[in-house]
Parts: C-alpha cells; structure tokens; sequence
C-alpha cells in the first residue's frame, strides 16, 4: 500500500496518517483484511469509518453524483499541522487522480 511506503524515518514519530471512508465498521474490516491478504500485512496507520458521512459533509467532500446506494466522496488528500491548520488540500473528481508521495513528502517537510 502506497501510503505506508509515504514517511520516512525521520518523519514518523511526529506525522499520523489517518483515512476516512464511507464504509461502516464491517467493510472498513473487509478492507483492512483485503489489503493485509494483498501486502502480507495490515494497514500501520490509522483507518476511520464514517458511515453518515459527517467528516466528508464538513470538509465538502461529498460526492453529489454518487450512486444513491453507495455515498462515495471526492478523493482528497489533506495535510493538517499539529496546530489544526490546513496546510495542504488535493480533492480530485476522478478517483486515479492521487497527489504523489513526493508531493505530500515536499509540504511535510515545510511544516
């Protein structure tokens, strides 16, 4: 998984990856355990649920052109200091559309 591979050493101790997906707490399992068959390992990092999707409706997220059945956000990548400040936001309509490592790795290292 591209994310675990994101920090290096030295950033580790002082930077938490967190995600959030729409999923409830049982697919959010199915994920975990898909990813752990896939890498050999499960996710080192921390994976949130919201289901109701009141993280997604706060920053905006929410994708209007989802399926009814399935609420799916726009993909977003933030990097948020220790203070609560957005210091980077990527939101992209298409999902293959992702911020590289190095992109994430060039903001982290001006905080």
């Amino acid at each position: 998984m591209e994310l675990r591979a994101l920090l290096p050493e030295d950033l580790r101790d002082e930077t938490e990856i967190v995600t959030v997906s729409v999923d409830d707490q049982e697919g959010m399992q199915l994920m975990i355990d898909r990813v752990a068959a896939e890498d050999g390992m499960a996710p080192d990092f921390i994976m949130l649920s919201d289901p109701d999707h009141a993280v997604i409706d706060r920053y905006g997220l929410f994708n209007e052109n989802a399926p009814p059945n399935r609420p799916l956000p726009h993909p977003a990548t933030y990097v948020i200091d220790k203070e609560g400040v957005v210091r980077y936001r990527f939101v992209e309509v298409d999902y293959r559309v992702r911020p590289t490592n190095e992109d994430i790795l060039e903001v982290l290292k001006t905080l």
